[in-house]
């Protein structure tokens, strides 16, 4: 694979350990400054304070139907939906024109959360079914964007997914930057086949069979529709199974090797299907048996490389 590209992500500026929330203090979170922080470039952002609530500031809540809530100060009624949601058009705006490739949210904030937000009805305790009211809006306007919580962050598997679609964007923004060709998708799509298969037989072929229909198709609309099915594959959690049977896919491309090679392989795949090893140690073993026969389908393949190794996400049992 060639180099992976530098992502820029959007993200609460509280989990940098800036000090933008209600009670003056921040959320600083080691994940994302710590590990993930070296190899990205953030975009800090605070609806709260950008569309003007002061610091420290009176909290505020969802109130109404969560399907179209309201933003109310708890204490003074104060009504700041209107205000917010001028101020979400203008910013997603903004973040759209700078090439985000993700997004990472505050868990729960009223403006900032992702899914179960405390919404308050007309009485009684509230309901957590509520979207952030910055974040209600960032989803609309970019529905291809990887958006997570800082808190769903924390389980290894949604992390691990979460950065192989982050840096998956990150590759497709730098295909189309360069300038979209049909050679250019074909090779784009031949290196992320692995990657979608072990997410979504159904993307896999849905995507195939796009890419196979291109002669003559306007190539923007084309981009635009291999994109969005690309993501959304790529956002179905992958499971052992399908990695599995990715493995043993890949490995069929070393008939003629030594037996010894192959069994070592086989053991080893055979093992992470059993969970007894991580998902790290049949890739590592199929990346080098890639290089020693020169398998160059492999070796350009995302399924091998989809984020930095620095990360350790694929390290997990």
């Amino acid at each position: 694979m060639d180099q992976l590209p530098r992502p820029r992500l959007g993200i609460s500026a509280c989990l940098l350990g800036e000090s933008v929330r209600y009670d003056g203090g921040h959320k600083r979170d080691l994940f994302c400054v710590d590990l993930l922080g070296p190899l990205v470039e953030w975009v800090p952002l605070c609806p709260e304070v950008e569309v003007g609530m002061p610091i420290p500031r009176p909290s505020v809540r969802l109130t109404g139907r969560a399907e179209a809530p309201s933003l109310i100060a708890e204490r003074s009624g104060e009504d700041w939906t209107a205000r917010m949601a001028a101020y979400a058009e203008q910013k997603v705006e903004q973040l759209r024109r700078l090439g985000l490739d993700g997004h990472i949210t505050k868990k729960g904030s009223p403006s900032c959360g992702l899914e179960r937000v405390r919404v308050w009805g007309s009485k009684g305790a509230p309901q957590r079914d509520g979207v952030g009211a910055f974040v209600a809006v960032l989803r609309r306007r970019l529905p291809l964007l990887p958006v997570e919580e800082e808190g769903r962050l924390h389980d290894p598997l949604l992390r691990e997914s979460f950065v192989e679609r982050v840096f998956a964007h990150a590759r497709w923004q730098r295909l189309v930057k360069e300038g979209l060709t049909r050679g250019g998708l074909v090779a784009f799509h031949t290196a992320q086949k692995l990657a979608v298969l072990a997410h979504s037989p159904e993307g896999y072929r849905k995507l195939g069979k796009l890419v196979a229909g291109l002669k003559g198709k306007p190539l923007p609309e084309l981009g635009e529709t291999y994109a969005g099915l690309l993501m959304a594959s790529l956002a179905v959690p992958a499971t052992r199974g399908r990695h599995v049977n990715v493995l043993q896919h890949a490995a069929g491309y070393f008939k003629e090797a030594p037996a010894g090679d192959r069994r070592e392989l086989e053991e080893a795949i055979s093992d992470f299907g059993q969970g007894h090893v991580p998902l790290v140690v049949p890739i590592t073993l199929l990346r080098s048996a890639a290089r020693r026969h020169a398998a160059d389908y492999l070796l350009g393949q995302a399924y091998l490389d989809p984020d930095p190794r620095e990360l350790l996400l694929r390290n997990h049992a």
